[in-house]
C-alpha cells in the first residue's frame, strides 16, 4: 500500500502492546507514514474541566493526536469508553466511537437494536422472574439450546443444554447466581460452524468459516476451533454491513450462523481479532483500517462528539 499524503499523529487504546492486533495496526499505520503509539488506557487520567476536556497519560498531556483505534477489551469497557468519550470531545477521530462500542458489548441492547432493524437472528428470550423457565424454554423452541451470560466473551458463558431438564437446571443456576442471560435456540443446521465477516466501513474485507473441534459446539478460535477462507453469499455480506452500521460500529466482526431461514446473527464484535482473519484470508486488515482511518480523519467527525 503506498504512503499517505498527510500524515497523522494516531493513538491506539490497547492494554497491550504485544498482542498481534495491536502490533499489526503499529505495523501498518507507520508503513503508511504516520505517526502512532500505543496507550494503555487504565494508565490515563482525566481533567474534565467545563470547555477544556483533558486527557493526561503518565503525567503527559495528550493533545496532538487526530485519530484513534479503540481496541478496548471487555474487562475495561466502563473505563476504556469513558477515555475514548474524552477523546472525542477533544475532537479525536475514532474509528469505532465510544456510544457505538458501548452498544454492541450490551448483548441484550445490540440484539434488540438489531431486531429493530429486522436483521435476522436466533430466536432469543430474556426473562427476570423464576417462573418463566420453562415460559423462556418454550419461546425458543425448547432443547437443544444456548444460555448466554451478557457478559461473556470469546465463547465464555455460553453453555448449551441439550434436554429441557438440563436447560431448567442451567437456567436456575445462573439466576442463583444472580447472572443475567439470554436464552437462544439451537441452530442445528449451522452443524458446529459460524461465519466471521469483517467489516471496515461499509464492505466486508474479509470473511472465513470457523469450525468447532470435536465434541465442541462453540467455534471460536480462542477454544480451539478452525478457520478456514469461505466466499460468502451477497444476502450475508448485505447483512454483515447492515449489522454493523446498526450499532454505529465502521469496524466490526460480525459473526453469522448459516440457518434455514438465511443468515442469523450471532454476535458483533467491537474489537475484532485481527490474527485468524489475516492468516486465514491473507488479506492485509490492518492497513484496510489505517486506510479507512486516512479517508475519513476529520476534527470532531463524530455522531454523537463525546454526548452518548
Amino acid at each position: 500500500m503506498s504512503k499517505a499524503d498527510s500524515p497523522l499523529k494516531i493513538a491506539i487504546l490497547s492494554r497491550n502492546s504485544r498482542l498481534y492486533s495491536t502490533k499489526r495496526l503499529v505495523e501498518a499505520a507507520r508503513l503508511r507514514g504516520h505517526e502512532v503509539e500505543v496507550i494503555d488506557p487504565l494508565m490515563c487520567y482525566m481533567d474534565i474541566t467545563s470547555k477544556k476536556p483533558m486527557i493526561k497519560y503518565k503525567d503527559r498531556v495528550l493533545d496532538d493526536f487526530q485519530a484513534i483505534i479503540p481496541r478496548i477489551g471487555a474487562s475495561v469497557t466502563f473505563y476504556g469508553t469513558a477515555i475514548l468519550r474524552q477523546f472525542e470531545m477533544m475532537g479525536v477521530y475514532p474509528v469505532n466511537e465510544s456510544v457505538a462500542i458501548g452498544r454492541s458489548r450490551d448483548k441484550l441492547r445490540a440484539l434488540q437494536i438489531l431486531s429493530r432493524k429486522g436483521l435476522g437472528l436466533p430466536r432469543t428470550g430474556f426473562a427476570h422472574s423464576t417462573k418463566m423457565t420453562q415460559s423462556l424454554i418454550e419461546l425458543v423452541g425448547g432443547a437443544p439450546l444456548v444460555v448466554k451470560l451478557l457478559e461473556g466473551t470469546q465463547g465464555k458463558g455460553v453453555v448449551l443444554a441439550e434436554t429441557n431438564k438440563a436447560a431448567e437446571a442451567l437456567i436456575e443456576a445462573f439466576r442463583e447466581m444472580k447472572a443475567n442471560f439470554l436464552v437462544q435456540e439451537f441452530v442445528k443446521e449451522a452443524n458446529g460452524t459460524d461465519i466471521r465477516c469483517f467489516v471496515v466501513g461499509d464492505k466486508v474485507v474479509a470473511s472465513m468459516l470457523r469450525r468447532a473441534k470435536e465434541g465442541e459446539f462453540r467455534s471460536n478460535l480462542h477454544r480451539g476451533g478452525i478457520a478456514e477462507k469461505i466466499k460468502i453469499t451477497p444476502q450475508e455480506r448485505e447483512t454483515a454491513v447492515k449489522a454493523a452500521k446498526a450499532l454505529g460500529l465502521n469496524v466490526a466482526g460480525v459473526d453469522l450462523l448459516r440457518s434455514s431461514h438465511g443468515p442469523s446473527i450471532m454476535e458483533v464484535n467491537s474489537s475484532p481479532g485481527l490474527e485468524g482473519i489475516e492468516n486465514t484470508t491473507k488479506i492485509d486488515v490492518a492497513g484496510l483500517i489505517v486506510e479507512f482511518i486516512e479517508k475519513n480523519a476529520k476534527i470532531h467527525k463524530t455522531k454523537t462528539k463525546g454526548k452518548g
